[in-house]
């Protein structure tokens, strides 16, 4: 890669921007305001500045990040695909079920390389569960808990979070679509998902016009219970899947990139890497999208299993009605 277009100036963008640098040396960055307009503080690790994007599809880029707020993915992405540009999308693909099948039609009908930048599959802890999953050593599996947290005010330690695209509804905004992470692995994890229950809270704390709290419970197509839950509140930081299984349950620690099983009273540490480098998801993300734009084997996140997250939640929504309590 020569010439990498990173489209948003948010704090992924940054990240993106100093992980290419890293990756591809002597590589040219393009960064895009998505806003149109640019922040008063410098902008790192970048050698030109566009406010539009027609500027830097000008200027033929080898691929394009999309790092852009959710609801502007689908115009981003669709411009970048029909100039030929292969694209990874940040997570969410999309705000909407409709948005994510422009996507999909435009890279048919183009041919060009597109994928999606959920992380999290990228760590060790995730890849050494699945392999124990799908293994069946566990025997049947019950229940599956699922939960995260964190407080957002402490996300973007610089910016108020009131500012920010996570609180924004316009935007794509809320704990759905911020932390639908936790929906990928879970269907990279467990299959299809689907929804049986939802209730999305948006709680006086801080003040926000989208769901700062999400409770769903859905069924795997093997019928285990599958129980989600969602925060922007929690002042530790939170991140796990619990198990129950036929032979054990398994307790995996993502923050702590940590996994056990317990049987019969005892733990077995399986997998802990204390000293794991959490940018490495992200690099090992962009090294597997460029195998993908070189034809070579990879595991980019595709196009129709985005989707399938976006519809989830989409099905969430209406089911909780639109309403928070």
């Amino acid at each position: 890669m020569k010439k990498v277009a990173v489209i948003g100036l948010g704090n992924i963008s940054t990240r993106h921007r100093k992980n290419v640098k890293q990756l591809f040396s002597g590589a040219e960055v393009i960064a895009v305001s998505s806003s149109g307009n640019l922040p008063e503080q410098p902008i790192s690790d970048v050698d030109k500045v566009f406010l539009d994007i027609e500027d830097a599809i000008a200027e033929k880029p080898d691929m394009a990040i999309v790092a852009s707020p959710a609801t502007m993915h689908t115009a981003h992405a669709v411009a970048l695909i029909e100039a030929g540009i292969p694209v990874l999308v940040e997570k969410p693909l999309a705000a909407s079920v409709a948005d994510t099948q422009s996507i999909m039609e435009a890279a048919r009908l183009h041919s060009v390389a597109v994928g999606v930048g959920y992380c999290l599959r990228y760590m060790p802890v995730i890849k050494e569960l699945k392999d124990i999953i799908h293994t069946g050593r566990m025997g049947k599996i019950y229940n599956i808990y699922c939960e995260t947290g964190q407080y957002l005010p402490d996300w973007r330690p610089s910016k108020d979070y009131r500012d920010s695209v996570s609180v924004s509804k316009i935007l794509g905004g809320g704990a759905l679509l911020e932390l639908s992470h936790e929906i990928d692995y879970l269907h990279y994890l467990f299959g299809d998902l689907q929804p049986v229950a939802a209730v999305l809270r948006s709680s006086e704390e801080l003040g926000l016009e989208v769901e700062d709290l999400a409770d769903v419970l859905a069924l795997t197509t093997e019928n285990s219970v599958v129980t989600i839950h969602l925060d922007f509140l929690q002042k530790t930081p939170n991140r796990k899947i619990r198990i129950i299984a036929e032979n054990g349950n398994m307790d995996c620690d993502l923050i702590k990139n940590c996994l056990k099983i317990i049987r019969n009273g005892e733990e077995h540490v399986v997998f802990e890497d204390n000293d794991f480098d959490r940018n490495r998801m992200y690099l090992d993300m962009l090294v597997d999208f460029n195998y993908l734009v070189a034809g070579d084997e990879h595991t980019t996140i595709s196009l129709a299993e985005a989707q399938k997250t976006v519809a989830f939640v989409t099905s969430v929504k209406n089911m909780a009605g639109g309403k928070y309590v």
